[in-house]
Parts: structure tokens; sequence; C-alpha cells
């Protein structure tokens, strides 16, 4: 056996003495008395009786280890064209004083914060300064609409609020405090105080008696030292959307996130103390929390809060700028991102500008990554191109070719293997195993890795009903895809994107693959539409690299035959309608049951995390050239 082989049978044999080795790195106040508590599944507690810190862990452990001059992170803003590094003392000195004007605001161990931030050091200072007093923070993406806020407001009942003025959008100004306010108003809790980060590109106006200053709340607050807190006690909350409307409260336990996400640095991303990590992505979402600010902080690297976009800020080369200037290691984004940069720049002219002969690997997550996007990566940046799969509920990757233990053979289209931590199986619906390469429910043998969430925030039941009762002793993913015999994970789509053909059980993300292939598609969706015979159909949008002046109908007989040809006619595949653009969440997750219940005609409610509303009457109009949407 390889060495990975050996490592990740080390975790199955002994899945309590491997997590405990893993511990020995974190700093504990008080070491733990039990590794794993067993006794009431699904609701596994890590570490119980040991207590902790993660600012600690994250920042006050490294200025105690000397290397407080080292830079924790370096904030690259091309929006407002500012750099700014900020070493681990000073980064110290700011969230305690944060921590302090929480404190002084009368925020205690086991409160609740929601943080309402642009991509900013304040965002970051503030989740640390909530984990720093024992308080759970939770992040709300910027922007987000006000009764979006308001539901998330309403669940966790924050003591304060901390929101900044505005936030930026390539050339847009986003105005958070209207929304904030109408949020609060909207809200049947009420918290305490806010607190409101002014930014030069817009001053928003305070509520009398209830807002604060950032500066002025620090100017009378004391430092505040780190709390012990239990190891299974929250470090934070995250919401998700949930089918019914009302979010989940994903939690995370602040020992098994500390363990698993330190453990990850150097075994997955293949990260030395020191060294320079990029996860260009938002702190609103689980990327940000484990991979802007969490891990990289762990494990005393350097990180890259980036305020800006692929492309745009200013073109399709802002990336490679950002890994050449501030040396950056290895650096994760979503498929997504670089599908945008491929479209504009497809020869990847603009790459040949940069030096980036000390980029190591190009980690990939969030979202399927089809062969297509993964090949032009790897040939253009000349790295390992590392597909990640993972979930906000897992908190850090199921399944990843590990740099830091041992590459094994990539296979397209597979994020490669489960990681320590994770045994996955492919399921039928009565809960069989599904032979090799035959599709099926992506389902994790309990317990999970000790950063899976623990419960849902006040919501055993739906911990329950959503992710445990589908499947006995597994959690539930979402996911379908396929085990192949070397065990390598295909992850296909999420299992209401399987659509039944004439009885035939299909994948779109199978189909995807096949469009994503052709020469003059940028990116691509398949969707399932209703058909009084077959059941369902599928029907395929494209978006076309730019440059491409062909006709469509030709572009779309062509992958209609390539389907037929690498699927069979099996898969009834007739039609796709060339779009300027696909509906995506800010996060770059295509909107597919969105644009099913478009075509089919079906109401629909707008998501609240959309990038941009108004793609969807883009969509509805292409769909109605075509047919569909008729009674929408």
């Amino acid at each position: 056996m390889g060495q990975f082989d050996d490592v990740y049978t080390s975790w199955q044999s002994d899945p309590q003495a491997f997590w405990a080795r893993a511990a020995e790195d974190v700093v504990w106040t008080k070491r733990w008395d039990t590794v794993l508590d067993d006794s009431n599944p699904p609701f596994y507690r890590w570490f119980v009786g040991g207590t902790t810190n993660t600012c600690y862990n994250a920042v006050d452990r490294h200025v105690d280890e000397g290397r407080g001059s080292q830079p924790a992170i370096i904030y690259d803003s091309p929006v407002t064209n500012t750099v700014e590094t900020i070493t681990y003392a000073q980064l110290k000195e700011r969230t305690a004083a944060f921590a302090g004007a929480l404190a002084g605001l009368g925020v205690r161990y086991g409160d609740r914060v929601i943080l309402y931030m642009p991509m900013i050091p304040e965002a970051v200072v503030a989740m640390l300064a909530c984990s720093r007093i024992g308080a759970i923070h939770s992040v709300v993406f910027g922007g987000f609409a006000s009764k979006e806020l308001a539901t998330r407001i309403d669940d966790a009942k924050p003591k304060v609020i901390v929101a900044a003025s505005c936030g930026l959008e390539g050339q847009r100004v986003v105005h958070y405090k209207p929304l904030l306010d109408r949020a609060i108003e909207l809200a049947e809790h009420k918290p305490n105080a806010c607190i409101i980060k002014q930014r030069p590109q817009e001053e928003a106006t305070l509520v009398m008696g209830r807002d604060w200053l950032w500066e002025d709340a620090v100017a009378q607050a004391e430092p505040a030292k780190c709390v012990p807190v239990k190891a299974e006690d929250p470090v934070y909350i995250l919401y998700t959307s949930g089918t019914t409307g009302k979010p989940k409260g994903v939690v995370r336990a602040t020992g098994g996130h500390l363990v698993t996400l330190k453990w990850s640095m150097p075994n997955i991303y293949g990260m030395d103390t020191g060294d320079v990590y990029w996860a260009a992505s938002d702190v609103g979402w689980v990327v940000g929390h484990s991979y802007i600010v969490y891990a990289p902080l762990f494990h005393g690297c350097t990180t890259i809060l980036y305020e800006g976009k692929p492309i745009g800020t200013p073109d399709a080369g802002a990336f490679w700028r950002v890994i050449e200037q501030h040396k950056v290691k290895a650096m994760f984004t979503a498929p997504t991102a670089l599908r945008a940069i491929k479209k504009e720049d497809p020869q990847g002219k603009l790459l040949e500008k940069y030096d980036l002969s000390h980029y190591r690997a190009q980690f990939l997550a969030g979202e399927r990554c089809d062969p297509d996007t993964l090949k032009w990566a790897e040939d253009h940046l000349k790295v390992p191109v590392i597909d990640n799969w993972w979930q906000t509920e897992t908190g850090s990757p199921i399944a990843s070719n590990c740099l830091g233990i041992e590459l094994l053979p990539f296979k397209p289209g597979s994020p490669t293997r489960a990681v320590p931590g994770y045994e996955v199986h492919a399921l039928s619906p009565e809960g069989e195993e599904m032979p090799p390469g035959e599709i099926g429910s992506l389902a994790i043998k309990l317990p999970m890795a000790p950063a899976a969430l623990p419960t849902l925030w006040n919501n055993d039941d739906r911990f329950i009903e959503s992710y445990m009762a589908e499947f006995p002793g597994y959690y539930q993913t979402g996911d379908a895809g396929i085990v192949d015999a070397d065990g390598y994970l295909h992850v296909m789509s999420r299992t209401d994107d399987i659509i039944n053909v004439a009885g035939h059980r299909l994948s779109t993300g199978g189909m995807e693959e096949v469009l994503a292939s052709h020469q003059d598609v940028a990116e691509c969706a398949v969707i399932g539409v209703a058909d009084e015979v077959k059941g369902q159909v599928p029907l395929g949008f494209l978006v076309l690299k730019d440059g491409v002046n062909r006709p469509h109908e030709e572009i779309v007989k062509e992958v209609v035959a390539m389907v037929r040809d690498r699927i069979g006619p099996v898969a009834a595949f007739k039609q796709a309608t060339v779009v300027l653009r696909l509906p995506k969440t800010r996060s770059g997750k295509i909107l597919r049951a969105t644009m099913q219940k478009i075509a089919d005609g079906e109401s629909f409610a707008t998501p609240a995390t959309i990038d941009d509303p108004a793609i969807l009457e883009e969509i509805a109009t292409s769909l109605q050239t075509i047919g569909y949407a008729r009674k929408g």
C-alpha cells in the first residue's frame, strides 16, 4: 500500500486514536477526557471535557511562539486600490481591542453576534473577536436581502450586529446599512446594539441609542483576554438555504473544528507554517470561514483577503497578479471563477505576463469541476489542479487528492478519494450498496470527521430529518454519484438533478461534462423539463466563449450529436439554447432548480442567494423562443 493508503487505513482502523494524535497540534487550556462521545447517535461529541480557544490558536499562539512579526493577513482590494499587510502581533492587538468592545456592549460567553460584512480586515477581526470571548458568530453574506437577514436575526437572536456601511461589487456600491435597518425592523428579535464600520465609499446614517461607530466602540473598551471554551460548544453558526424556506443553522463545534482544520492544512493542502495561502471566496461562505480565516491562521500561514473578482478588477489576469505579487503557494477557488477567466482569456495570454514559478497547486471546490475546465487550468497553470468535494455541513473536504500526503493519479471529473474522516458509499433508494460505477445517493458512514456539524442551531429534529433519516447510520449528502472500482468518487449532481427519462435515471452532470468539452462552450447547464411521453427530457443551456461568431444552430446541433455519441440515445438529449449567462448564487452555484421551474411554467421564488435576479428574465425569454416557460 502507498502512503495515502497507510494514512487512510490508520484513520479507518482507529478513528479516535487518529484524531487524538491530530489534537496534539492544538493548544488546549484543559485536555479532553473523552475523544469521542458516541453514546447518543447521531449526536456525536468530540474532545468532551476539553477546553481551548479558537482565537488563541489562530492568533496569540503564533505571537507567543515568536512569530508576531510574520504577516497574518494580506488585504488586497483592487476595487479600492488598497494593499495592507497585518502581522500576527497587529492582529492580536486589533482582535483583543474589538473583543473588548463586544464585551463592553454586554456580549458574554454563548451569546450570538451577527456579522454583515464585506471582504475587509474588520470582518476577520470581528470573527476572531467573538471566538476570543466565547461568543458565537454568525456571518451573513454582505448585501443579503433584508427579509433573509431578518430570518437569521430571529433564529440566532444576536445581542449585537456588526456591519459595514457598504460593500463594493466591481464598480457598484452596495448599500448595507439600509438593508440592515430594514431587517431589524422586520425581525421580531431586536439586537441591543449595532457596530458600524464606515467606509469612505459611503457613510451610513446611525440610529441614535443603538448604533456605534467601530472606532468609538473600540476606544471606550478594555482589550479582552482569551476565554477557555468547551470543545463541544459552538464557535459559529452558518446558515444554509433550506427547502422549507427557513434557513438551516449549521453549527460548528469549537474543538472538532480546530483539530480538523489544523490537520487539513499540511495534509490536504500541503502548506507549511509561514506559507502564503489564498482562498478566493467570501467570509459569508463556508470556504471563507474555513480557508480564508481559520485553517490558514491555525497553521501559522499568511492568508490573502481579496476584495475583487476573477475578471473585471481589472481583467481576467487579476488572480495571476495576486499570486505573483504576494508569492501565493496554493490557491483555492470555485470552478465558475476559472470558467469566467477561460471565457475572457481562452488562450491564457494574460497568464504569460506573470511569474508563477513559486506556485504549487490550484484547488477547486464549491461545485463539480468539468474535465474541460480542469484540463484548461492544468495546461496553462502547469501545476496540479485538485478538485475538492465538501459542503457547508462538513466544514472541510470530504474528498480530495491530498497534496501533503501523496498525490494519487488524477481522474478528470473526480475529486479523487475520500480523505481520512470520511467513508463514502453510493446507495440505492433502499439503502443498498450500488455496484462500482453505478450511480446512487452519496452517503457518509457515521461518525464523520470532528469538524462536521454536530446538529443544527436549536433544531435537533430538523438535523435528523434533513440528514440522518433516509439512511440510518449514514449522513445523506444530497449529492448523487458513483464510487468506482478504485474507490474514486465521481460526484455527478445533486440528487434532485437526477432526471428520469422514460424510466432511466440519468445525471445531468454527466451531460454537462459532454457539453463543456465542446470547443466553443465556456459554461453550460442541463436541466430536466417535463415531457408528456418520457416524464422528463434534458434541456441544455450554453454560454459561448468570447469571440465565437458561428451560428448558434450549428453549435447546438454539434452538442446534441456529442451527447448522443457519448451517452447514447437513451439520454433523449435533443435541445439546447445559447444564453449570455447562467443564473448563479453569489458563491457560484448554478440555480438549476429555478431554471427548471421557469422552463416548466411553474411559479417560483427568486432565491435569496442569487447574484443578479435580472438573469432569470433573460432565461425565461430564451426558453420562450424554443417553446418553454409558456405558463410563466
